[in-house]
């Protein structure tokens, strides 16, 4: 499979969380929350396609007060050689790509919750999407 990065950016991020009352109770109840991540992809021209991963925090229940916090990191990637196959393409797109922006996107969602008072928010340093791809591919 051969690719390159050609660039990455924060698409959009949302970072709200809606009164005093919410900081408070998430504070205390923030392992009550958990997160998601979503990975969508578009062509944008002929051997160039944009990874779009978001990240998330939700609440695990539905009785607690609701933030809306996501990232969508947005990585354009360069195809190089022959044609792909769909099977390689989706493993670069939903594996290889997430991946290797992971840990990047991770930091930028930590820094968030940290500077804005939130000291114990737990985000696995590590995913691994070869395991979610295989997950995926079984349902």
């Amino acid at each position: 499979m051969s690719y390159k990065i050609i660039g990455k950016y924060i698409k959009n991020l949302n970072f709200n969380i809606p009164n005093p009352k919410t900081f408070f109770l998430l504070s205390k109840n923030i392992a009550n929350y958990k997160i998601n991540i979503d990975i969508k992809s578009s062509q944008a021209k002929q051997n160039i396609i944009e990874v779009l991963t978001s990240l998330s925090l939700n609440p695990t229940r539905n009785d607690f007060e609701k933030i809306n916090t996501k990232i969508i990191f947005s990585t354009i990637v360069e195809l190089e050689g022959n044609r792909l196959t769909k099977e390689e393409m989706k493993k670069i797109i939903l594996v290889e790509v997430p991946s290797k922006i992971y840990p990047e996107l991770r930091k930028i969602f930590i820094f968030l919750f940290e500077n804005s008072g939130f000291k114990d928010v737990k985000i696995s340093e590590t995913v691994d999407f070869e395991e979610l791809y295989k997950m995926k591919k079984v349902q």
